[in-house]
């Protein structure tokens, strides 16, 4: 049974500093948060003599060490989330926090090896083909990571198909298979019509064939659930101006140009 701490959804991972909407892949993030789990993010002590610990007081030090990840103890952390893996070898969890801990330090190839434990770890849970699909697609492996999108899907119980879904539309597209990419993203906004990741894809990708009329009824659907998503609002623009239609065009810069720029545009939390 995966731990609920590690089902929290929709965090996103973007590639580079002021990338597209249609570019940030839905990656689950490590979090403390467990139901039955009151004492999140206290400090265990852990000896080398506790060598007989169970597979559940493993799962306790995981939970924990998220909290000390999320609290910004990051040394702690990962100090914590080894002795779990000590006692656990078989801790996808464990491996899944250590590969966020690598992440935030810049280390894409430790993180890619412990989504790749974890995912070999259990093969038929969602959550982890999912992360190391995003990990594999980030990294300039887009065609392979397609199989591990497919792979969560494959499991009933994954809570946030939809993510997949998406993810593997903007990889299909990084790998230069934009039908494939088209398909996926429908099949996501099938499912959740307010699904912005796979909107922009699919504003985008009719803009870049030259279907104005489609890539604007796609991009009025990303600001709806975005209004002042900057992306968009270019995007809008573009197309705006590809129909002649200047005065709407000059609409969506001036709405552009009215959000203050000190804070990131306004994105639908997904």
């Amino acid at each position: 049974m995966r731990p609920d701490w590690l089902l929290l959804s929709g965090a996103l991972a973007c590639l580079l500093a002021g990338c597209s909407r249609m570019d940030r892949l839905s990656i689950v993030r490590p979090t403390a948060e467990r139901g039955d789990y009151t004492h999140v993010g206290q400090r265990y002590e852990v000896s080398d003599k506790d060598q007989k610990t169970s597979p559940i007081a493993s799962a306790d030090l995981v939970a924990g060490a998220a909290g000390l990840y999320q609290a910004g103890q990051v040394d702690l952390a990962e100090r914590q989330a080894r002795e779990a893996l000590r006692r656990d070898p078989a801790s996808s969890d464990a491996h899944t926090l250590l590969a966020a801990i690598a992440n935030s330090r810049g280390d894409a190839r430790a993180a890619g090896e412990h989504y790749a434990k974890a995912a070999a770890i259990a093969p038929a849970n969602g959550n982890y083909t999912n992360n190391y699909g995003v990990w594999l697609c980030e990294n300039g492996r887009a065609a392979e990571s397609l199989d591990w999108f497919e792979r969560a899907l494959a499991d009933p119980g994954y809570a946030t198909p939809v993510d997949a879904m998406a993810n593997a539309g903007t990889c299909a597209q990084r790998a230069g298979l934009p039908e494939r990419a088209e398909a996926n993203w429908r099949r996501a906004i099938s499912r959740d019509p307010a699904n912005a990741q796979s909107l922009a894809g699919l504003a985008n990708l009719q803009f870049e064939r030259g279907r104005f009329l489609e890539a604007r009824a796609f991009v009025e659907r990303w600001l709806g659930v975005a209004p002042n998503d900057q992306e968009a609002l270019r995007l809008a623009a573009r197309i705006e101006s590809a129909l002649g239609d200047k005065v709407a065009a000059e609409r969506y810069l001036s709405r552009l140009q009215s959000i203050p720029r000190s804070g990131p545009p306004a994105t639908r939390a997904q």
